[in-house]
């Protein structure tokens, strides 16, 4: 995904300012493509002068006013392109995987404590999520935006049950080693 992609998205659910942008990302657009103040603002600039997105007509005009955007037909396009395009899913690549691929070799000091913080980072997350699906997918919300809108939420459930289940076996798996040293 990209975030020109992402700020499209976001924008044809709601025209919004980058300031709210912003926030959309940090609440829910983040979970799964995170971006920065000036990043989204650039994109917007861009996607602007592409002619994909404009600035809403404000009702009061005022130096320094926060400007809404609205998706054009040509962004509207483009979005449509890029989601009909097939892609290869990307390759895993985590530090934490290969920082426990090295200690095999150097020795396993300070990975335990770190495997453990990760999986109360992981089980926050997780849980942060159900609540979110409590919350905003009740019974009986199954329009086609909210079902589409929940299986992203689910990718992000089963992710993170994934990494507390995997990162409590190798925790398991830690415990039962003979000594913490090189193999």
């Amino acid at each position: 995904m990209s975030l020109p992609h992402a700020i499209l998205t976001a924008l044809l659910e709601k025209p919004s300012s980058g300031l709210e942008l912003t926030r959309r990302f940090d609440r829910s657009i983040g979970y799964f493509w995170s971006a920065t103040h000036q990043q989204i603002y650039r994109e917007l600039s861009r996607l602007e002068a592409e002619g994909q997105i404009r600035a809403l007509p404000s009702e009061q005009p005022a130096r320094g006013q926060k400007k809404s955007y609205e998706v054009l037909p040509a962004g509207r396009a483009e979005l449509a392109r890029w989601t009909a395009t097939a892609q290869d899913p990307k390759p895993l690549r985590d530090p934490l995987l290969l920082r426990l691929r090295a200690s095999a070799v150097v020795g396993t000091e300070g990975i335990e404590a770190d495997l453990r913080r990760h999986l109360s980072l992981h089980q926050r997350q997780l849980a942060e999520y159900e609540e979110i699906e409590q919350r905003d997918f009740p019974p009986g919300r199954d329009g086609h935006q909210d079902r589409l809108r929940h299986l992203v939420l689910r990718a992000g459930i089963d992710l993170e049950t994934f990494w507390t289940q995997w990162l409590t076996h190798a925790l398991e798996e830690f415990a039962a080693l003979p000594d913490s040293g090189p193999a």
